[in-house]
This record gives C-alpha cells, structure tokens and sequence, in this order.
C-alpha cells in the first residue's frame, strides 16, 4: 500500500495497467462470490431479508460510505437506497478510498460493494431489498477518467444480471444502477449502444438536451447555489429555486441530489425538511442513524 509498511504490496497509481481479462476475470468472480457466501453463512456477511432489517427510507444517500466501519453493509442495514464510494484505478484495479495515499489492495470495488451485492441479490430474489427497491452504487472517479472507465467497464460486465442496463431504446432495470461521478468520461458513455453505467450531472445539465438514459441524475454542491444553511427561515426566493431545479429535472425524468447540505443539527435538520418538501429525490449524509430516523420520523408529512 501506498505510504504503508515495509512489507506490504506496492502499488503505483501513476501506473495505470491493464484490468484483468479473459479467463483470470472469469475467475475473480465466482472465487469472491464463494468468498461472500461463506461471510454470509458464518455471519460476517447479514442477510438483507432478515425480520429485523427496517424498512427503506427511500431518499438516503450514503456519502463516502466506505468510512463506515462495515462499507455498504451499515447503510444497508439502515434502510439507504444509495451509496458512494470514491474510486482509484491502481496497477488494473478499482481500489476504494478517500485519498489516493489510503488505498489498500484488498479494498476493491468488487469486494466491498459488488460481490456482496450478488449474494444479497441471490438471498432476496434478485432484489437487494425485500420490497424489491433498487439500490443506486455512485462511483465518484478519482484517477482519469477515460482509463478508469474503460476498466470500470469490464467490471460491470461481469455483474450485468444484477445491474441496470442502458440501451438505445430505453433502461432494462436491474437491482442496481450504476452512476459515475467525479471524472466522468462524458464522451465514451455517450457513444456506446450498451452501457453499465450513466453518469452524475450537474445543475447545468438541466440545459443540455442530453438524454435522461444518459445523465439521469443531477447532483451538485448545495453552497455553489444556496446561501441558506439552516439558520431561520429559508429564504422564500431559495426555497423556490429550490423547487423550480427539482422540478424541472423531474419533467427531464431526472432524480436530484445535493452534496455538502449541513451534516450536524439542527441546521441539518431544517435543511433536510426543506429537501424533503421540495420532493429532492436523495438527501446526502455522512450520519446513516440520524437520517434514517429523520425521514421515517417525518415520512408522509412532506410539504406541498
């Protein structure tokens, strides 16, 4: 690891390889999967269908979800229907990781979201949750983004029963959609007839004409556009801003999320409830307890 023991793997992020193909990834998979299954037998691994597992909230997202001290399985746990996790293409793999100097070769991709994906699929019906509510994995890019991509890529495509999947004609749901964030290779999704993945947009997008197959959610930073952080009353003329953006991007057939929205009450509190009413489709924490409780404290009292 990169600044690690003497010891440990070397790994060189200025390096980009090539990802592993042909029968060595045909391999990777069923190996890991066998791996997680037996995690789940013994336990390390929970069930997603089990009696206690609470209900969904619907709108919580799980900022850099890898943090958590189970990645994906605590927000799981705790109802969340997204996740994020930041992503570094190190020597051909997708390392997960908030800093380039904190990755770790046995933190893939694969291993802490995909993989445990597949096992939670194959428990619940090919769903993640028990009322068959898909799950969104947003990739925030960290290294360029064409090689990560084309890496990425060949990923998915070993997860693609599991996976929503983006076709001229339309989406063919799966139990979870893919999005690209951070370096986005803009250019390369948008030329491709098959695709694992759409992309993150920004505020902007609500202008570009591109197609909501493309670029189906639009997320952005809650400071570059609103001055209110939770003090007082929010301003009338942002809070229909606010809904103006949500509702246009709804007419587009596009979900919306804002990042760096206040994470500590009571601001975040207000600041949630304004979201909430404004029918913004995930809501963005660092906090998967206090959210969780927030929106079935508050579900079905949202403002009109």
């Amino acid at each position: 690891m990169v600044g690690g023991n003497a010891g440990s793997e070397r790994i060189a992020i200025a390096g980009v390889s090539r990802p592993e193909t042909g029968l060595r990834a045909g391999l990777h998979r069923p190996l890991t999967m066998l791996l997680a299954g037996l995690m789940l037998v013994s336990g390390l691994l929970p069930a997603c269908n089990t009696p206690n597992a609470p209900p969904s909230p619907g709108q919580a997202h799980a900022h850099n979800d890898y943090r958590h001290e189970r990645p994906l399985l605590d927000a799981l746990d705790h109802g969340f229907t997204s996740v994020e996790a930041d992503v570094y293409l190190v020597d051909g793999r997708l390392l997960v990781a908030h800093e380039a100097y904190e990755v770790d070769p046995s933190r893939t991709l694969q291993s802490l979201y995909l993989d445990p994906l597949c096992v939670r699929t194959e428990q619940n019906d090919g769903w993640v949750f028990p009322d068959k509510t898909q799950l969104m994995l947003l990739i925030d890019v960290k290294t360029e983004a064409d090689e990560t991509y084309r890496a990425l890529r060949e990923v998915l495509q070993e997860y693609e029963d599991i996976l929503t999947v983006f076709r001229p004609d339309g989406r063919e749901e799966g139990a979870v959609t893919v999005i690209i964030s951070g370096n986005r290779a803009r250019e390369l999704l948008a030329q491709e007839n098959i695709r694992y993945a759409a992309i993150d947009g920004r505020l902007q997008d609500l202008d570009s004409g591109d197609p909501a197959t493309l670029i189906p959610l639009i997320s952005d930073k809650w400071s570059d556009h609103f001055f209110w952080r939770g003090d007082g009353d929010m301003p009338e003329s942002e809070r229909q801003k606010l809904r103006d953006i949500v509702a246009t991007a709804h007419e587009q057939e596009r979900r919306v999320r804002f990042w760096s929205t206040p994470d500590i009450a009571p601001q975040r509190d207000a600041v949630w409830q304004e979201l909430l009413n404004a029918k913004v489709d995930l809501i963005n924490t660092d906090d998967l307890a206090g959210l969780q409780n927030f929106l079935q404290e508050h579900s079905g009292r949202s403002g009109e």
